[in-house]
């Protein structure tokens, strides 16, 4: 697209009568190139950074502490290759493998499908300490964990969210 001014005979424009005359005429090359996607980034100042930094590191250290709170897969299997090699057929071999699977199997009772939502923000907007911690029991009464394990969770997340 090619951009110009033109001078113009005629005298349309009557406020301006320095500029009379003068109109913008746009016309087409033939070919448009397509026009690229323009995406607006923003850089944040370095303490702004820093913040964001402390903020996502509490994040992921209260995913994962909350993962460990509620998954019971924690079954270890001792499986002894040289023990199942000195078996005499796959038979053998098979069903004690299977003896030693079914042993780490969970009852569909102990699987948790419970969503469990900690906002810090909801935390942080709370007046005490011992309101906090009232809503986090509330929150994760359905653990399974030990009561020290829950305990010892919530100590640690309310003194990584004072940090925020």
């Amino acid at each position: 697209m090619q951009c110009g001014v033109v001078e113009s005979m005629n005298n349309d424009c009557e406020r301006s009568p320095n500029r009379t005359g003068l109109r913008v005429n746009f016309s087409d090359k033939g070919e448009v190139k397509e026009r690229r996607e323009k995406f607006l980034t923003a850089k944040y100042g370095s303490h702004q950074m820093s913040l964001i930094r402390k903020r996502l590191a509490v994040e992921m250290w209260l995913f994962d502490e909350l993962q460990k709170l509620f998954d019971p897969s924690e079954t270890v299997i001792d499986v002894d290759i040289d023990e199942i090699l000195d078996m005499d057929t796959d038979d053998i071999r098979r069903s004690h493998l299977i003896t030693l699977l079914s042993e780490c199997k969970r009852p569909q009772s102990d699987i948790s499908e419970t969503v469990i939502d900690v906002d810090i923000d909801e935390i942080l907007d709370m007046d005490t300490d011992d309101i906090r911690r009232s809503h986090l029991i509330t929150l994760l009464s359905e653990c399974k964990r030990p009561q020290s394990d829950i305990s010892k969770f919530i100590s640690d997340l309310l003194d990584r969210a004072k940090t925020l």
